[in-house]
């Protein structure tokens, strides 16, 4: 309910890769299957190493950055499963099995409630519980419904895969990530999905760090506040290209949000600015950009996974394999019950090279025998901006329209009383709630009671909501006399 031109083909190999061109619906490239499948499984080791390596330095390093030296990749016990790669996992693992790229809302909501109960914070908490009244992505994501959603950076770690699955495809990558990250953010998170997304996709054909950035903001809204962020760290990056230390102060001092430490630790600002300067300074060198991910601090693991994961395209599987690091081929399952209980690095890389497959020939690739060897010639795709920057107040305006009547009617159900709890609180959010009590005080009243029975919502939005979007929502539930949890 609430819910053909003249084909110009390019090569890949490990390295060199070739520079980027301004594509069109005739421009292709062909990749090598074993190469395809190289990089994608060295994106999924970098962004595995940056997440559980850097999980040490999260949100450690605050107004001064840390002091990492001597850093050594390594995953002796393997992988395990955290927030960072295990919401992907779900839906890879999905997508495979259902050989489909988008997954509906309904379809979405049903993996979350198997799959992802626990070991889930700020924004996919929030979107968790409102999956309990029955709200369903991207309802769950939208600005005017989850507070976190405006700043979230939600939006950039649950994104990495998704470029994986879209080489050289970076309007392909932003819109399959998009259906996804909306599940819990919307706004400027969403792009910084966009961003990230096709700089990933975008590492499949160049290994330039320069041309890698500029494929990213060229996938951004030119209103976004991330094309000034991106701008200002390279041109600070520019002005002090030995002092990385100076960067991150002019860094935390533009963008540190006063008022919000967990903003800060948690928000886009200071993440994409972090992340940006760590693939500077790191100069496509795997160690050097995760120590620079680890040492600028904030979201750490959420940084060097972001970066960890281009970095790990740009040089593969075989080359990681060559550099003595101990890395077990095990993921183990710690956070999903229901999942795999016996997955492997390779085995999620695999799922992964399995979709992109998917995605390649459902936008106008193919796949080919060349002299004996599989290949895939793939559509060459420049990245654009596909989902404009979302304003909070037109949102709002947007989905009274939309919804308006259904909240009204199911105030009226009889069925379902988590039906009159989920239309109390879209009517708290989309300003709504005193003109329902005004056409049926009862009414209302029996809808807010219910909501007042949702005490997991409740507390997420009283005790978990910070800024100004959690104070706004706070007080519509105050003012209504919905009690904060004891």
């Amino acid at each position: 309910m609430y819910r053909a031109a003249v084909i110009a083909v390019f090569a890949v190999s490990l390295t060199p890769a070739p520079a980027i061109v301004r594509a069109d619906e005739g421009v292709y490239f062909e990749v090598s299957a074993k190469d395809l499948a190289d990089r994608i499984h060295g994106g999924l080791i970098g962004q595995l190493l940056g997440n559980l390596n850097g999980l040490p330095h999260e949100n450690k390093y605050y107004e001064e950055p840390g002091s990492v030296a001597g850093y050594v990749p390594a995953l002796p016990d393997g992988a395990r499963t955290d927030d960072d790669t295990d919401i992907e996992w779900v839906y890879i693992a999905a997508m495979q099995r259902q050989r489909k790229l988008l997954l509906g809302g309904e379809e979405i909501a049903a993996l979350w409630r198997q799959y992802i109960n626990s070991h889930i914070w700020c924004a996919n908490l929030y979107a968790r519980r409102l999956m309990d009244i029955g709200i369903e992505p991207p309802l769950t994501g939208a600005l005017p419904v989850n507070p976190w959603s405006n700043f979230n950076i939600s939006g950039q770690f649950v994104s990495e895969c998704f470029g994986l699955i879209a080489p050289a495809m970076p309007r392909t990558a932003a819109k399959v990530a998009l259906n996804y990250t909306h599940v819990s953010i919307d706004g400027e998170p969403a792009q910084a999905t966009q961003l990230f997304t096709a700089m990933i996709a975008t590492a499949f054909v160049t290994d330039d760090i320069d041309e890698i950035i500029s494929a990213g903001v060229a996938a951004l809204d030119p209103a976004s506040d991330l094309v000034h962020i991106v701008a200002d760290v390279r041109q600070w990056w520019k002005q002090h290209p030995t002092d990385w230390r100076m960067l991150r102060q002019l860094l935390r001092d533009k963008y540190m949000v006063h008022d919000s430490r967990m903003r800060n630790q948690n928000g886009y600002e200071l993440c994409t600015g972090a992340t940006i300067a760590a693939l500077l300074y790191g100069h496509g060198d795997l160690v050097a950009t995760l120590t620079m991910a680890f040492n600028f601090g904030w979201d750490a693991d959420n940084n060097a996974a972001t970066a960890g994961t281009i970095i790990g395209v740009m040089r593969g599987y075989e080359w990681i394999a060559k550099q003595g690091w101990t890395i077990k081929d095990v993921y183990r399952n710690t956070t999903r019950a229901g999942m795999p209980t016996d997955e492997t690095i390779a085995k999620f890389a695999r799922r992964l090279t399995t979709v992109a497959e998917i995605a390649i020939i459902e936008y106008g690739g193919r796949s080919l025998n060349v002299d004996g060897k599989a290949v895939y010639r793939i559509r060459r795709q420049s990245p654009e901006n596909v989902e404009p920057l979302t304003d909070a107040l037109v949102s709002q305006r947007r989905l009274r329209r939309r919804l308006g009547r259904d909240i009204a009617a199911d105030l009226e159900s009889r069925v379902d009383p988590r039906r009159r709890a989920r239309a109390a609180y879209l009517a708290l959010c989309l300003g709504m709630a005193d003109s329902l009590q005004q056409r049926d005080s009862a009414l209302w009243a029996t809808a807010v009671a219910e909501l007042r029975k949702e005490t997991a919502l409740m507390d997420v939005l009283y005790n978990q909501s910070p800024g100004i979007a959690g104070d706004k929502l706070r007080a519509a539930a105050t003012a209504v006399g919905l009690p904060r949890p004891q």
